[in-house]
């Protein structure tokens, strides 16, 4: 099918003993939430590393302790959730504050992802890792799928979205995994270059694909 390779078979932290793991991942603006939400529309658990941040960094959320005393109360909000905005002016510009962070946070998303993974009982099941491949993760998965676009595209895209100035977009781009790097993890590339409903199709063929690999394990 148009704009739906594979290439090297994944070699994932085994099939044994959980539900069979495909790890979704894509840089900023290619369309990497719509493609979960279409796996979720077919009945596919999606395992969501984002919400699962959120809800560590919301009101009591067990991350926000082990974060205000490594950057100040002051990046916990007056609702008692964390201050994104107040972190982000102390972490972006420098890398060591986001590996610290990314030391506090990407540790515990695993263990819960790993445990609500555990806890599954279909056939297959998504992991949503936007930072797949920049936190070395791979391994959490049988597969690595990598939602792919090219990045003008996808600086317009987030442009339309969000309000960022292409300059802007650059910048989170630069921040993270390379096009290249990502693709070079992928065991399946979705390309995703034109509309929303162009990638039902491609997601059902990737279902079936999934469906046909768990029964295998």
């Amino acid at each position: 099918m148009a704009g739906l390779t594979s290439s090297h078979q994944h070699g994932g932290s085994g099939s044994t003993a959980r539900t069979f793991a495909v790890a979704l991942t894509g840089g900023i603006g290619s369309g990497k939430s719509a493609v979960a939400e279409q796996f979720a529309a077919l009945g596919v658990s999606v395992i969501d590393a984002d919400a699962i941040s959120h809800a560590l960094t919301a009101p009591r959320g067990a991350a926000l302790a082990p974060i205000a005393a490594a950057f100040g109360s002051g990046v916990i909000g007056a609702d008692g959730a964390l201050d994104r905005a107040a972190l982000r002016e102390q972490v972006f510009a420098d890398p060591a504050a986001r590996r610290r962070l990314e030391g506090i946070l990407h540790p515990m998303i695993r263990t819960r992802m790993q445990a609500d993974l555990a806890a599954d009982t279909g056939p297959y099941a998504i992991l949503a890792i936007p930072l797949l491949v920049e936190t070395g993760q791979t391994d959490m998965a049988d597969r690595v799928l990598v939602v792919d676009a090219p990045e003008d595209l996808c600086i317009a895209r987030v442009g339309r979205r969000s309000g960022l100035t292409p300059e802007q977009v650059r910048r989170i781009m630069a921040s993270q995994a390379s096009r290249a790097e990502r693709l070079a993890a992928a065991d399946d590339v979705l390309e995703n270059t034109g509309r929303i409903t162009d990638l039902e199709p491609k997601v059902r063929a990737l279902h079936s694909r999934y469906l046909g690999l768990a029964a295998d394990t």
